[in-house]
């Protein structure tokens, strides 16, 4: 049960993450968007694989709770770990850009939104790495039937 609750907060923090980067568009004449910028786009997409992702191992999880069949999603869990990875670096790479963004022209809502997707993108990190290690030790201590 704990596994599933890792990964439907894997799918929240992912889907607010990609949900407020995508909507963080300003206008008028200094108005400015997430994808002009690669860190920005980056995080948006590791964001959306990551939804997918956890979407995916949450049904396996749940099919398996309910049916007690045999499953291997505690493997994929922990060999798909790459992903935790994958949201660190652009979460690292899209705060980088929030930081030069803010120490050059300071801060506005454009960067209030990228640092709200940007924390929300390390929380799912850390819920991928805690769901990955509860995957492994799942895997090491699973007995052969």
């Amino acid at each position: 049960m704990a596994a599933l609750g890792f990964r439907l907060s894997e799918i929240v923090l992912c889907l607010i993450s990609f949900s407020v980067m995508a909507a963080d568009k300003t206008s008028g004449w200094s108005g400015d968007s997430f994808d002009r910028y690669k860190e920005y786009r980056y995080c948006l997409s590791v964001n959306v694989i990551g939804f997918v992702y956890a979407g995916f191992q949450a049904y396996a999880l749940a099919y398996h709770l309910i049916m007690r069949k045999h499953r291997i999603a505690c493997f994929f869990g922990f060999i798909l770990q790459i992903l935790a990875y994958l949201l660190l670096s652009a979460s690292s790479a899209a705060a980088t850009r929030i930081d030069d963004w803010q120490s050059n022209w300071g801060k506005d809502e454009f960067t209030e939104m990228t640092s709200a997707s940007v924390a929300m993108a390390f929380l799912a990190f850390t819920a991928f790495a805690l769901s990955s290690l509860l995957s492994g030790y799942e895997l090491c201590t699973h007995e052969s039937a």
